[in-house]
């Protein structure tokens, strides 16, 4: 049996992405393949799929096989519940979580001038999109937002340094996208003291 197919039926049927240590894993020790006859195994299995409505695709927490982005218009309407649009403050908060992070509730506030409402936070948590990641050294030691591993899989990233710009991250959340422009002017405008001492390192990768 060739090992391009094992590790395809592996896919098909765990419905997850599969790191390469869970590839090896499926042998036994005696018959494991190695790291390199794994990656050319991937390499073979993505050359054969290269003309397919299919993809294998390489995400944060691995490899997945999955639909080509041309076919969603058709594939869609086999769901009966669709997204729903997302308002301009969940979008905001998510970007600034997603773009600046590691970023407490209090630098969110500050960058888009109003309250976060805690019903906001709650539910991106409850979406695995973000975690807490620590907390801030000053006073009340309030928690650090940074976005997590399921996050990155979601949008088909493997890691934040392939975030889009930030426009064409919005558009295919179908949110309201009025304000993208001003929100971005105002996340790139010098830090205030407050924020100068948080470190915002879009090459974590989250493996």
């Amino acid at each position: 049996m060739e090992l391009k197919h094992i590790l395809e039926a592996a896919l098909m049927a765990s419905g997850r992405p599969l790191t390469l240590d869970e590839f090896g894993r499926l042998f036994d020790e005696a018959e494991r393949p190695n790291e390199a006859e794994l990656l050319m195994a991937l390499e073979h299995m993505a050359e054969e799929y290269q003309w397919r409505p299919m993809e294998l695709k390489k995400v944060a927490s691995g490899y997945r096989l999955q639909v080509r982005e041309a076919y969603s218009p058709w594939i869609s309407k086999l769901f009966e519940e669709r997204p729903g649009r997302y308002s301009r403050a969940f979008l905001e908060t998510l970007v600034i979580i997603a773009y600046r992070q590691p970023a407490t509730r209090g630098e969110i506030e500050e960058i888009r001038g109003v309250a976060v409402s805690s019903s906001i936070i709650k539910t991106i948590l409850e979406r695995e999109w973000i975690e807490v990641i620590g907390h801030k050294e000053v006073p009340g030691r309030p928690a650090l937002f940074g976005t997590t591993a399921h996050f990155l899989d979601y949008f088909g990233l493997t890691s934040l340094a392939e975030l889009p710009p930030l426009k064409e991250f919005i558009d295919p959340l179908g949110g309201e996208s009025a304000g993208v422009d001003a929100l971005l002017t105002t996340m790139n405008q010098p830090q205030t003291a407050a924020m100068a001492d948080s470190p915002h390192d879009l090459n974590n990768s989250h493996e």
